[in-house]
């Protein structure tokens, strides 16, 4: 008998740099595949996924602001990066014949559904894997928030946060060698010892709601449903 998940609905925060794979830009085909295989094993145990995906593989918003662009324009930029990746997810999803649908914080009916609470329980309700493109809808907010948020939303028991190492760390452990790894913190903790691992306003949206943030590395092939069953290598962000 396999091991029962922990968590009976979860939201996946994927970014869009993991998406890369080894290359400099654009999506990995590879890589979105098998980022599909662990939602599609985490599924076959009966857990409810809604997954959040960044756009930085394709453009970041404040890279405009930077140069002296216009930050508005910039986001709105990176929120249509996202929607490519969600639909480049979402169909490496259909491929493994796995029910997916992209909900999108910006209308685009031709393309996807738009973004409401009422379709995304709706949707869960029937099995499907939702992802949420877009990100808020709403510049200077990061898709962090926008994971936090939609794990609000749809009453997730927590956030999983794929990153390129397997837990928070007190400094880039591949910039730092002496770089010290957590096994468990708290919300508060991580807002006062500053570490980067989702925004600030992201870690108080989830201690708000009392969501715990479960970071791991998303390039381990099947480390997404070992951790949902309490195996695995993460760092657990819970104030309980």
């Amino acid at each position: 008998m396999p091991a029962e998940p922990i968590y009976k609905r979860v939201l996946l925060k994927a970014s869009g740099e993991a998406l890369m794979g080894s290359q400099g830009f654009g999506i990995d085909v590879a890589v979105a595949d098998r980022i599909a295989a662990d939602i599609a094993e985490a599924r076959a145990m009966g857990v409810e996924v809604g997954v959040v995906v960044g756009g930085g593989n394709i453009f970041r918003g404040v890279a405009v602001a930077s140069k002296g662009g216009d930050r508005v324009t910039g986001d709105h930029m990176g929120m249509l990066a996202t929607v490519i990746n969600a639909l480049a997810l979402a169909t490496s999803l259909r491929k493994l014949d796995i029910d997916t649908v992209v909900l999108s914080a910006i209308a685009m009916p031709e393309i996807c559904e738009s973004f409401s609470q009422r379709a995304t329980l709706y949707h869960l309700s029937l099995g499907r894997v939702v992802i949420f493109a877009g990100g808020t809808g709403n510049p200077f907010f990061t898709t962090d928030s926008a994971a936090a948020l939609r794990a609000a939303e749809m009453g997730a028991q927590a956030i999983f946060k794929g990153t390129q190492v397997d837990g928070i760390y007190s400094a880039d452990p591949k910039k730092d060698p002496t770089a010290t790894r957590f096994d468990r913190l708290t919300h508060s903790a991580v807002l006062e010892k500053g570490l980067a691992v989702m925004d600030v306003a992201a870690v108080a949206l989830a201690r708000e709601n009392a969501i715990p943030i479960v970071v791991f590395s998303i390039h381990e092939k099947g480390g997404f449903a070992e951790i949902l069953t309490g195996g695995g290598r993460a760092t657990i962000v819970t104030d309980n």
